[in-house]
């Protein structure tokens, strides 16, 4: 078993992976920025080193800082988490160069699975249809509408050496096409340090069913279980559960089968996921994660293994004691990430902040796997995932119960989360019955209900709130009294999560000619200039926070007469970047 692992990460993972350690007796290490100097992960960890910077090219994708730091404290193993470096081939190669255990696949796997194109490649020769793309990367927009062309619009731009849903955008048109892959290359740069993109037919109703795997170094590779990832917005996961629901048993067999062909191809060693859309009784691969992925509880509690100890002990040398025909699953778990999201009247803005209370949900089959307490910040820098709320139940439906029932127990203040627009998805029909797919959260569901909290950039911010504990007639009530500003008149939708929540939304639009930023971020595209005219909801500016592009618009019609900020500039919320006339 490894001695001293470095845990080459932050936030939600790294406190995940040092749990495990600790349970298994190995000494960890945290690596941290400057803005990351208090955080969670730190505090508990063995030791904790210093990377310098606050952006994460600056920090936690320095190569080199990384590497002094695991000479420095004699680690033997380096576990990368997710997102950063866990499927960076040169990352691995310079991890194992150096005599250190790589927690993951062997950088060869990596090569050739974390490269989307060659990865589409592999399960053809495994005999795994993906879906009709290109398997090469695109040079130019023009690539683009030569494809929709041939296979007929919307197309899918993927970042090549991503996952996630970062670097993807859908195109719908033609002319969309420039602007989608310039999108497309600045934010897989920004989160994988790769730039190349490639381009897939976009499926008109699928399901997104991943397959987990784990394979020793002796020979044995397994599926352990599949999860539906279907619930999404803007190709970022929010719900997944396990088992997928309305799914076959027969497809999931083949579909296992298929996963196990598709990581012996590339000689897959360690956990990974091979990702599957699923259409009219038929799937297609389409992209092997390799590395642990964000929504691993939910095989974890359905299956009873820690998949994140699997890994430590693959990693090690062991091999695995149990064959394909021990795993048993058993029940039903759904998990909702808690992002720094304001889902308010359904825009979904970026919040990064301070959290100033959190109160977790406990009861029976609950587990909450959280990166941050009260008092830690949440940096427009990194990803915005603050926690993860996961249940188990002996059926979907009294799992689907539990969660709203663990939803509302959950408090968070501070920062605006995206746990109100999860009780409106799990309270959905569609969702219920097991009908929904991967465009039914963007295409079909209303959040508008969801309303800004006082205080809040676009609401009345002189408005605070007293909640006050009465009796009436022997019976206790709680109620909420907004002081010193008028009533909002704002409401709760059926099914949504409690108005005692704080969730802030962005600045809300005036139909003014000061165009305003709704939160903090950089500048990384000036979309216009002085003279030119521009129409109500035209991108002014796109600016990048919590890893994320977000376009700002026009308020109004009118020609612009000022424009300033330029790429690169750091913004706060409310800054102005430009008026229109």
């Amino acid at each position: 078993m490894l001695n001293k692992v470095v845990i080459a990460n932050r936030g939600e993972i790294a406190v995940r992976v040092a749990r495990t350690c600790r349970e298994l007796g190995i000494a960890t290490v945290a690596i941290y920025s400057e803005l990351d100097r208090d955080a969670l992960h730190v505090r508990l960890a063995d030791e904790a080193y210093a990377l310098g910077g606050s952006t994460a090219a600056e920090s936690y994708l320095n190569t080199e800082a990384i590497l002094g730091i695991i000479e420095r404290s004699g680690a033997d193993g380096v576990h990368p988490g997710y997102g950063f470096f866990s499927e960076n081939t040169d990352f691995a190669r310079a991890i194992t160069a150096r005599g250190v255990t790589f927690i993951g696949p062997p950088p060869e796997a990596i090569e050739v699975m974390g490269d989307k194109i060659s990865s589409r490649l592999a399960a053809e020769r495994a005999g795994v249809a993906g879906v009709p793309g290109r398997s090469e990367v695109l040079t130019s927009p023009e690539e683009v509408v030569a494809f929709g062309a041939e296979h007929g619009w919307p197309v899918a731009i993927k970042a090549a050496y991503g996952g996630g849903g970062r670097g993807m955008r859908v195109v719908a048109s033609p002319e969309q096409a420039v602007d989608a892959l310039e999108s497309a290359q600045r934010e897989a740069l920004s989160y994988f340090g790769r730039s190349e993109c490639y381009l897939e037919r976009y499926l008109t109703w699928p399901r997104h069913i991943e397959m987990q795997v784990l394979a020793d170094t002796h020979g044995h590779t397994l599926w352990l279980g599949e999860r539906d990832c279907s619930s999404q917005r803007r190709h970022q996961k929010l719900i997944e559960e396990s088992p997928a629901a309305n799914f076959p048993d027969a497809v999931r067999q083949a579909m296992g089968e298929a996963a196990v062909r598709v990581s012996e191809a590339c000689g897959y060693v360690n956990a990974g996921t091979v990702e599957f859309l699923y259409q009219d009784g038929e799937f297609y691969f389409l992209e092997m994660n390799t590395r642990l992925q964000v929504e691993h509880p939910v095989t974890e509690l359905v299956t009873g293994l820690d998949l994140v100890e699997w890994q430590l002990r693959i990693a090690s040398g062991e091999a695995l004691p149990f064959t394909q025909h021990e795993i048993a699953r058993s029940g039903h778990a759904i998990e909702v990430r808690i992002n720094a999201e304001d889902p308010a009247d359904g825009r979904f803005t970026p919040s990064p902040g301070t959290i100033s209370a959190f109160r977790a949900p406990a009861g029976p089959g609950v587990r909450l796997d959280a990166g941050y307490e009260a008092g830690d910040s949440i940096s427009q820098y990194y990803d915005n995932l603050i926690a993860k709320l996961v249940v188990w139940a002996p059926d979907r439906e009294r799992a689907r119960r539990r969660l709203l029932r663990a939803i509302e127990e959950t408090e968070i203040r501070g920062v605006a989360t995206t746990l109100p627009a999860d009780t409106v998805i799990l309270s959905d029909p569609a969702f219920i019955e097991g009908a929904h797919s991967t465009k039914w959260v963007e295409e079909s569901l209303d959040f508008s209900g969801i309303a800004a909290a006082p205080g809040a950039p676009g609401s009345d911010a002189s408005r605070v709130r007293h909640d006050v504990v009465a009796e009436v007639d022997g019976r206790r009530v709680s109620v909420a009294l907004w002081l010193d500003g008028a009533a909002t008149g704002a409401t709760r939708p059926a099914g949504a999560a409690k108005a005692r929540r704080g969730h802030p939304s962005a600045v809300v639009g005036s139909g003014s000619g000061t165009v305003r930023v709704p939160m903090q971020g950089t500048i990384v595209k000036v979309a216009v200039e002085v003279d030119q005219e521009v129409h109500a909801g035209d991108t002014i500016v796109i600016l990048e926070a919590m890893k994320m592009e977000n376009a700002v618009t026009a308020e109004r019609d009118g020609v612009v007469t000022s424009v300033t900020v330029k790429p690169g500039d750091a913004v706060s919320a409310g800054d102005v970047v430009a008026h229109v006339a």
